[in-house]
């Protein structure tokens, strides 16, 4: 078979991004060199490669900062009403390649890199990827940002600079190890710290109600630091701002404690006020009740508010004196989405400001913050609501316990007057929940005081209405709306695969990197045959290259004609990676029966991260690699089957992967997965998707007809009639014979035969307390499993489908969920205004 052209091989054939004219590479080339010229200190006259990169970053970033200072002036001209998306993650991966294909500068880049003797993928693959989120919802905010600036809207991304962002994924002896993620290490080229903004936030102290109002008093102060990192949109010179903020002790933190001369002590403690900012938690949906959390969701809260009530009041450029100091207008020029419940204090905090602060009588205040805010609720499950204890907040927050008291009172009051004497509702709507341990529910806090809430697929949303919020969707049906999520097409299509970008581009032209939707004028060629040879080749070569890496980085020889079968998300019991195992341990079980049947061979990769504290999630990425140990050195079974565990998987990772895959695993059980975007991306690169009808599966299979995906399994009111019944795994164990040889083989210790126990906890869980039924999908799932081999093996068939999928992937562009967010929460309008480049002079 050829060998795959490289990417930048691609590259000089490809027509996407406009020939690099010769006077763009010659200025890269110049600007470059000057860039290496000053990185290197004098006693360093040999670079490294990493000096290479940060060279070729400084270079790029030169032409984000005129567009970014451009971008920021237009705005305080044009004073429009200002976003601000309010997230605890922002998962954004690498920064180089997104911002050369967003600014137009990839060619010109790649020549000049070229031309001085060096390789563009090379320097590509030594940017950390910022790894400052867990998985879907720190990923959305990313994209989310990315759509936001090429929509035009004047909005900014307010978070957290982690030092240390999602943990490095070590497998050892088939366990995972984690390690911590030093992404800061070597600097951050796209960073520019903001000291002359830095802002107090308090914690601790006590409230004292005087007849001047409320105040805060014997606060601990903790400061916030401002990190600035443009955000590009594509090619419409929009540069917007992603401010995350960093924590720093004041000078005098705790000296004042230390008057008995023990300085260095003093000294030393400031990191106490400095964790705030240290480390991400590495939980997804799960909540974890750790006063450092609230700590850092106060204080990401605390800053912002701040901030914006700061632009709200002098909202000329460059100009500090406040120009507006009624808030009437507030609604009006702020909007603040709430990224789920994580900076829910924002409802408090704008509160207190307003009342405590700025003096508004309460219900103007309350009116207000209403207006302002809007919450996206991001999962149904449970264990992943965030519920406080009271002691807690009364201890780290004490005015904002007595402001939630207060707005739960009067929310109360109202409900109470709608329902008289309908007691159990009141328990049920109100914020705090009584009990052992009296708890503050800020799921229910985020409805009341939010004028929108929406849910992130249809089906999610109506989950929402139905079960989560169905007493608040009753009193206020108004409020309830859905936003299904989509992913940005430049980094998840353009980016990560250009050789289908520009197949595409062939046909029908670039306008569809800004208008997904554009990808339907692929339907007519569905039958064409050239086509169909052309989109094909490009999975095959993405395949070689895929493989080429895994060889390279697993020492794994893997077949590149089989079927990349692909399951990539956080482990969790809901995404069901254990059905997963069991179908791979069928198969291996049907080629050692008859070795001389002819099998579509597969390769099976499965990856992901698990809570560092979650027992069975960790015990579940055991058994996949214990899996694999077992079927990839059985002679019998040759390159028929392979299992994968891919390592540390994360941004940069899945970019390689996604475009490879042939079949996208989307398996949870109906009614838990709140949309999921990674069945987005692999549909826009031309897998196939075997999925349950869960989140977004259902709105992919209405788009593309179902019989274009391998859809099976419970649906949400097959699992509720089930639950009402009585979910008994044992029937399924004893009716399937598949099944059982299958379970009783983990349980035996046939893959693990050093521990024979050690998946006793795996197996117990399964058939006593499986709140996820994998067994009632077990025999649906193999027999789509059997479909899917069935088509694989007619290429031009499956190709087929595979080009129906990407024409109608159009609606998961997260331009067209970011427009509805705009006119239906926001009251914006998207603009396709192109400011003037840097070069061009102003009006």
């Amino acid at each position: 078979m050829a060998k795959p052209l490289t990417d930048s091989e691609k590259r000089k054939q490809i027509s996407v991004r406009g020939l690099a004219g010769l006077g763009d590479v010659a200025e890269v080339r110049k600007s470059f060199n000057r860039h290496l010229h000053f990185t290197l200190v004098k006693d360093r006259n040999v670079a490294t490669p990493r000096d290479y990169f940060f060279a070729l970053a400084h270079t790029v970033r030169d032409h984000l900062v005129g567009r970014w200072i451009r971008t920021q002036q237009h705005y305080y001209e044009r004073d429009p009403k200002r976003i601000y998306y309010l997230s605890l993650e922002f998962y954004m991966g690498r920064t180089l390649q997104n911002t050369m294909v967003n600014l137009g500068l990839q060619n010109a880049c790649d020549e000049a890199i070229y031309q001085l003797g060096l390789d563009l993928e090379e320097l590509e693959e030594i940017e950390e990827d910022a790894g400052l989120g867990n998985g879907g919802l720190g990923r959305l905010a990313a994209c989310f940002l990315d759509s936001m600036a090429t929509l035009g809207l004047a909005a900014y991304g307010y978070g957290i600079r982690y030092e240390f962002g999602i943990f490095n994924q070590k497998i050892v002896n088939g366990w995972q190890v984690e390690e911590a993620d030093d992404w800061l290490r070597y600097g951050n080229p796209w960073e520019k710290a903001r000291p002359e903004y830095m802002l107090p936030v308090h914690f601790y102290g006590r409230v004292e109600h005087t007849p001047d109002g409320v105040k805060w008093l014997d606060t601990q102060v903790v400061l916030a630091m401002p990190y600035d990192t443009p955000v590009p949109g594509y090619k419409n010179n929009t540069v917007n701002t992603m401010r995350l903020w960093s924590a720093k002790a004041p000078n005098d933190f705790k000296l004042q404690d230390f008057n008995v001369g023990d300085y260095i002590e003093a000294v030393l403690d400031r990191n106490l006020a400095e964790n705030i900012s240290r480390v991400l938690y590495p939980n997804d949906n799960f909540f974890e009740g750790k006063e450092l959390r609230l700590k850092q969701e106060y204080f990401v809260v605390a800053a912002t508010l701040q901030d914006i009530i700061r632009r709200f009041k002098s909202s000329k450029f460059g100009c500090r004196d406040p120009v507006r100091t009624c808030f009437e207008t507030f609604p009006d020029k702020v909007a603040i989405q709430l990224n789920d419940t994580h900076p829910a204090l924002s409802i408090p905090e704008l509160m207190r400001i307003l009342v405590d602060v700025e003096k508004v009588d309460w219900d103007k205040a309350w009116e207000i913050t209403k207006k302002t805010c809007a919450y996206t609720n991001h999962t149904v499950l449970p264990e992943a609501l965030e519920r406080w204890p009271v002691s807690m907040f009364e201890k780290l927050l004490p005015r904002h316990l007595e402001i939630i008291y207060a707005i739960n009172q009067r929310h109360l009051d109202h409900v109470a007057a709608l329902f008289p004497g309908d007691v159990d509702r009141l328990r049920r709507m109100s914020v705090i929940e009584e009990g052992d341990c009296k708890r503050i529910n800020m799921a229910h806090l985020c409805v009341i005081g939010s004028h929108a809430v929406n849910g992130v697929a249809r089906i999610h949303s109506e989950i929402v209405k139905q079960s989560v919020f169905k007493d608040f969707y009753e009193l206020e049906p108004e409020k309830f709306q859905n936003k299904t999520n989509g992913i940005t097409p430049r980094r998840w299509l353009l980016l990560c695969n250009p050789g289908l970008a520009d197949t595409i581009v062939e046909k029908i032209g670039e306008e569809f990197l800004t208008d997904l939707s554009q990808l339907k004028k692929l339907l007519p060629l569905v039958n064409d045959e050239a086509f169909i040879r052309d989109v094909a080749k490009v999975k095959q070569e993405n395949k070689l290259k895929f493989s080429a890496f895994l060889e390279k980085e697993y020492k794994v020889k893997i077949n590149p004609s089989s079927m990349f079968d692909v399951h990539v998300k956080r482990i969790h019991e809901y995404k069901r990676q254990l059905l997963n195992c069991l179908h791979v341990v069928t198969l291996y079980n049907r080629i050692k029966r008859e070795p001389a049947k002819a099998f579509v061979p597969r390769t099976v990769m499965i990856g992901g991260k698990a809570a560092p504290g979650y027992h069975m999630a960790k015990l579940i990425i055991k058994l996949v690699t214990s899996i694999g140990d077992v079927v990839n050195h059985d002679p019998v079974v040759g390159d028929r089957l392979k299992v994968i565990f891919l390592e540390n998987y994360r941004v940069s990772l899945a970019e390689k992967v996604i475009p490879a895959a042939d079949l996208s695993q989307q398996i949870s059980t109906a009614g838990t997965e709140a949309s999921g975007t990674g069945n987005m991306k692999f549909m826009l690169n031309g897998a196939l998707t075997i999925g349950t009808m869960d989140g977004a599966n259902v709105e992919m299979a209405e788009e593309a007809g179902a019989e274009n995906l391998f859809i099976f399994g419970l649906r949400v009111e097959g699992v509720e009639a089930l639950d009402q019944k009585g979910y008994n795994a044992r029937e399924y164990y004893d009716r399937l014979p598949e099944l059982k040889q299958a379970v009783d083989q983990i349980s035996s210790g046939f893959f693990s035969p050093k521990e024979p126990d050690c998946f006793k906890d795996v197996v117990n869980m399964l058939m006593h307390h499986d709140r996820f039924k994998v067994f009632a999908d077990y025999e649906a799932y193999v027999q789509c499993q059997a479909q899917v081999d069935q088509l694989y093996r007619n290429p031009k068939e499956w190709t087929k489908k595979v080009i129906r999928n990407i024409a109608c992937s159009g609606k998961f562009s997260s331009d067209r969920t970011i427009t509805e967010y705009a006119r239906e929460i926001w009251g914006v309008e998207p603009s396709d205004l192109q400011i003037p480049p840097p070069n061009i002079p102003r009006d």
